[in-house]
């Protein structure tokens, strides 16, 4: 008889709580905090953070991190001293081709092809004109130029700065430079 009686509480129990339920608002909020966040203005003084909440400048000299400065001027002057004096930081066991390649069919071959001979899919759909292989002799492509050429751009190139870290653009480098001893054999 108790069992009987138990089972009817229980029933009626979960009958209230289920007709309780109503799709059409919403239900009870525990912490509306999660929900509904207090809101603050932009740069505005607030109790908690006091002082002048204005946007700063970063101390002078600071570098961001992760970020190596590149000091060579965007000029043909740079360019020059790019070509003759910067070298590849990396040394060769660090210069991973299976790294660079992937780079550069990524981000050069559509323009360059994927020999470096200036027979991309571009050239040959003819949407560009008058891109060189890496082994023309008026060219003479060092290290320090291409790397210039893929941090600032020339010409209808433009800059791969932000697409590329500095340790990829070094990779990228050196996969060029195989590509132009492999053209120049």
């Amino acid at each position: 008889m108790k069992s009987i009686f138990n089972i009817t509480i229980l029933a009626v129990v979960l009958i209230s709580f289920a007709s309780c339920k109503k799709d059409s608002r919403p239900n009870y909020e525990y912490m509306p905090n999660m929900y509904k966040s207090v809101a603050y203005e932009a740069y505005q003084e607030v109790e908690f953070l006091p002082g002048d909440m204005e946007a700063r400048l970063p101390a002078e000299g600071s570098i961001p991190r992760g970020y190596t400065p590149f000091d060579i001027a965007n000029t043909t002057e740079g360019y020059n001293e790019a070509k003759e004096a910067f070298n590849s930081p990396l040394d060769s066991t660090q210069v991973d081709y299976e790294k660079g390649g992937p780079l550069y069919a990524i981000y050069c071959a559509i323009c360059h092809g994927n020999k470096g001979n200036g027979q991309g899919k571009l050239v040959q759909r003819e949407k560009i004109l008058g891109v060189p292989g890496y082994d023309d002799v008026g060219r003479a492509i060092t290290e320090g130029s291409v790397y210039h050429t893929i941090y600032y751009g020339k010409n209808a190139m433009g800059s791969y700065a932000n697409q590329l870290s500095e340790e990829e653009r070094w990779q990228v480098v050196a996969y060029v430079m195989k590509l132009k001893a492999e053209l120049e054999k």
